[in-house]
């Protein structure tokens, strides 16, 4: 403030001609910074994806209920009905495995289907169509028939919703081999996976969370460009630590990071890693952070039995950083049981940021 003040007295000083020519100077230095973040929710980021992937390939489409005409259970496919009319966005009747028959076949013709869950929980509808049709064809046609396909939608625990509508599906579908499995967290995570999902040629699931979709994140330059991915495959070190590794993804990722802000102020330095991907999983990222903090703990909302936290707690027990392990590797899960509809069962049913705190504490002996 004190620089620009004085460069607008010594402006006073000029003659009209040097006095405008500094003036477009100043204005120049002002501006000429790089643009600042701005908050995007991930509802907008998914909406900006989906938006710029139709526009980007005529091949690309969306189908599921009420994607169209009502602009997305969840509002994702806002004003794309609109814009790209009935035969890019195509509301279908309450049968996933009818609609989800169609994208895989229309994936296997060539187009680039992204097929849209009201809830992951009603893909168990679809199950063959995605692990029999779309997961196995690439490799029972001996690479001849690829099968670009997306599987999207909101994936987890919400608030409320009971037992049937609260599960988390990152280990059933990242246990099929033939499959991608992504789970973003931000706003960035959104837009660049569902981009890089809508470009790969392998069927991908998608496993969003309905109680993240309001919540906005800043965006950076360079991700609000049309050509901002987010490669699948590769998790992304969201907090650096020293002391513990904390490996999550979705909704618990957040969690992980209030917990961390929290345990510095008693000297503890938490590294938290976002997975982004499921299948293929990043465990040489996993691995680094390990040998680097020597403690792990893993959280998610999924079930403990053959959970995510499982297979990165066996991977590492495989691997060569077991042998930097100080304490056994910790999970994070939720309960073992179906969830509860009462809200304080479903709150103590899911990893918080208090039990995230104690196991830290516990596994560092503090």
């Amino acid at each position: 403030m004190a620089a620009a003040a004085g460069a607008l007295r010594r402006l006073v000083r000029c003659g009209p001609q040097q006095g405008l020519g500094r003036l477009r100077q100043l204005r120049s230095g002002i501006h000429g910074s790089a643009p600042a973040a701005v908050q995007v929710t991930v509802r907008d980021a998914l909406n900006q994806a989906l938006d710029e992937e139709l526009e980007r390939d005529e091949r690309v489409f969306l189908l599921g209920e009420e994607v169209a005409q009502y602009d997305g259970a969840y509002k994702i496919s806002r004003g794309l009905w609109k814009k790209y009319g009935d035969k890019r966005i195509i509301d279908t009747p309450i049968s996933e495995m009818g609609f989800t028959g169609i994208a895989v076949g229309a994936a296997m013709a060539g187009l680039r289907p992204i097929c849209e869950f009201m809830t992951f929980n009603f893909s168990m509808q679809a199950i063959d169509q995605v692990i029999n049709s779309a997961s196995k064809t690439l490799y029972m046609s001996a690479g001849m028939v690829p099968v670009p396909v997306v599987f999207r939608g909101p994936n987890g625990a919400s608030a409320g919703v009971g037992a049937q509508h609260s599960q988390c599906f990152a280990a059933w579908y990242g246990h099929c081999p033939g499959l991608k499995v992504v789970s973003p967290w931000s706003s960035e995570d959104a837009k660049g996976l569902l981009k890089a999902s809508v470009r790969d040629d392998n069927p991908v699931v998608m496993l969003e969370n309905e109680l993240m979709y309001g919540v906005p994140f800043e965006m950076s330059e360079e991700a609000q460009s049309k050509d901002f991915l987010v490669p699948i495959g590769k998790a992304k070190i969201e907090r650096q630590g020293t002391h513990v590794t904390l490996v999550s993804h979705s909704r618990s990722v957040g969690h992980c990071l209030e917990a961390a802000a929290v345990l510095v102020k008693e000297g503890v330095e938490c590294e938290v890693i976002n997975l982004r991907t499921i299948r293929p999983m990043d465990v040489e990222s996993i691995e680094a952070s390990v040998v680097k903090t020597n403690h792990l703990i893993t959280v998610e909302g999924g079930w403990p039995q053959f959970g995510v936290g499982a297979e990165i707690c066996a991977r590492i027990m495989e691997g060569p950083a077991f042998n930097y392990l100080d304490a056994p590797a910790v999970r994070l899960t939720g309960a073992d049981v179906p969830m509860p509809y009462a809200k304080i069962l479903e709150e103590n049913c899911l990893p918080q940021v208090k039990d995230i705190i104690f196991a830290v504490k516990k596994i560092l002996n503090i």
